[in-house]
């Protein structure tokens, strides 16, 4: 299949720049892939839609502010978004404007926290080491930014009123360069909810990294690949999850991020393994679902990895059908916007 299959026209007025004003307020578009419909409906009835026995698949990642907005050394403003950690200190990162910044060149983001452009890599990236007094991971709170999606606008002065909410309820492991963005719709009180009704919750951590949004750089998906990320399962979460397995009962991923840490697992070892691993699986059309049950998930970008793993899921013809029916229904889209439930 060619990447051109996974195009759509979106208005710009639908990419969401803001959450809802209720975590649990957003509209919720139910795919049922046996009947081959959709209806809408709200997040605030997601626990009617699971069944006793159901397990409830979060990860549990946490954001860090890891976009920065310095001076150079000749005055211009500079926006840097680490990436990968190298080594103590210093990053791969993703920089704008990336063409100026020689080796050498010195940024002073303030806060005593300054960096020098050690490498200017391919396609956007630098290689840069940090001069800090203190804590690395101390003065970036201070002094970084929540590293929202380039479609959502925010000025480099403005406060950063996006800490909380860029952040899921159940965020733990600091790591994650992005939220998994279908989880910001839950609350602590629809949670218990899902507990309540016999569902057992169970817990990856994946950290989102650059591979979950770079893009597809491949006509042909059969060569199309998406980086590899670490993932880790505990050993509680494990026994759950291979239990459901062995049951036969269903397993419900929350995040693109999660179905595939749940499919790379039984593909490499047929089963659910404590530890931290290697999530390296890459799903396109023709790929058979192992683990996941059922998908909660935002609406994604035309052309993306995640637009293409989520189609693979629920079926092209469908999830397309399904993507053009919440762009005429005037739902919003992206990581700020509402969700799609598919089953």
């Amino acid at each position: 299949m060619l990447l051109s299959n996974f195009d759509y026209e979106l208005p710009d007025e639908l990419i969401a720049q803001e959450p809802s004003p209720e975590r649990e307020g957003s509209r919720m578009l139910v795919v049922d892939r046996s009947a081959g419909s959709f209806a809408d409906d709200t997040f605030a009835t997601f626990a009617d839609h699971l069944d006793p026995g159901d397990v409830l698949v979060l990860n549990n990642t946490k954001v860090f502010p890891a976009r920065l907005f310095g001076t150079s050394d000749t005055g211009a403003r500079v926006e840097i978004f680490l990436v990968t950690k190298a080594a103590d200190s210093t990053w791969e990162a993703l920089a704008r404007p990336a063409r100026r910044l020689r080796e050498g060149k010195i940024i002073d983001f303030g806060s005593g926290l300054k960096g020098t452009i050690e490498k200017n890599l391919s396609e956007g990236r630098v290689k840069i080491a940090f001069d800090h007094i203190g804590d690395f991971d101390e003065v970036l709170s201070r002094v970084g930014r929540t590293p929202l999606p380039p479609y959502i606008k925010r000025n480099a002065d403005e406060v950063d009123s996006d800490r909380e909410r860029y952040q899921t309820v159940y965020a733990k492991s600091s790591g994650a360069i992005a939220a998994p963005t279908a989880g910001l719709h839950f609350t602590k009180e629809i949670l218990d909810r899902i507990r309540a009704k016999g569902v057992k919750i169970a817990e990856i951590t994946l950290h989102v990294g650059y591979g979950t949004f770079e893009p597809v750089r491949a006509d042909d998906l059969s060569q199309h690949s998406v980086l590899p990320e670490r993932y880790e399962i505990g050993e509680a979460d494990a026994k759950i999850l291979n239990s459901a397995r062995a049951e036969n009962r269903r397993i419900v991923a929350v995040g693109t991020t999660t179905t595939r840490t749940l499919e790379t697992a039984i593909v490499k070892h047929d089963e659910f393994v404590a530890g931290p691993r290697i999530a390296d699986l890459t799903i396109t059309p023709g790929y058979k679902f192992n683990a996941v049950g059922a998908l909660l998930t935002n609406f994604h970008l035309p052309q993306s990895s995640l637009l293409i793993l989520v189609s693979t899921f629920g079926g092209h013809e469908l999830i397309m059908n399904a993507y053009r029916h919440a762009v005429a229904g005037k739902y919003r889209f992206y990581s700020y916007g509402d969700c799609m439930f598919i089953k």
